[in-house]
């Protein structure tokens, strides 16, 4: 079985993760299958448009699925583990994941124009832009630093450290 990699991002609303993961994707999917998990603690996102066959079947509770030549959507009415999406996600070589602290991921956390030090503890690397001088901040020798507008520094590091799974 062919080697697979995760790792997660994390930081406060706002911070610049979802961009900065698509601009990461955008470049990993070049030469790479790339997959993305986005956790939305406060279920907000939404995904269906009211009316339609789909939303129509996800609000009985089932689990949905809609295909078409060109997508497969998966609509699940329950919390899944990080291994269940692995296995329906299958073929893909580096796994991204917006959020989800509580995973066992290496993290990179993003911050632009203050540094939340409460994320030292679950991140392995920090990501921040001009606008931060990290010389104000505690910040770990652990951590190590990059540049969020780096994009190729950031996928460095991704390579280097993500977790095999």
């Amino acid at each position: 079985m062919k080697k697979r990699y995760a790792v997660a991002f994390t930081g406060p609303s706002n911070s610049g993760k979802t961009t900065l993961i698509e601009k990461v994707a955008r470049e990993l999917i070049q030469n790479h299958k790339v997959a993305i998990i986005k956790n939305d603690p406060k279920d907000k996102a939404q995904f269906d448009i009211e009316g339609k066959d789909s939303y129509k079947f996800s609000q009985t509770g089932a689990e949905v699925v809609v295909t078409s030549p060109t997508r497969t959507t998966y609509f699940s009415q329950r919390e899944k583990t990080l291994d269940e999406i692995v296995a329906m996600i299958g073929d893909f070589d580096y796994l991204l994941v917006e959020g989800l602290k509580t995973l066992p991921l290496p993290r990179i956390a993003i911050f632009r124009n203050t540094i939340e030090e409460s994320y030292f503890s679950c991140s392995e690397a920090m990501a921040i832009d001009q606008s931060i001088d990290p010389s104000n901040y505690p910040i770990p020798k652990t951590l190590t630093l990059l540049n969020l507008n780096d994009t190729g520094e950031i996928i460095s590091w991704i390579k280097n450290h993500a977790k095999e799974i």
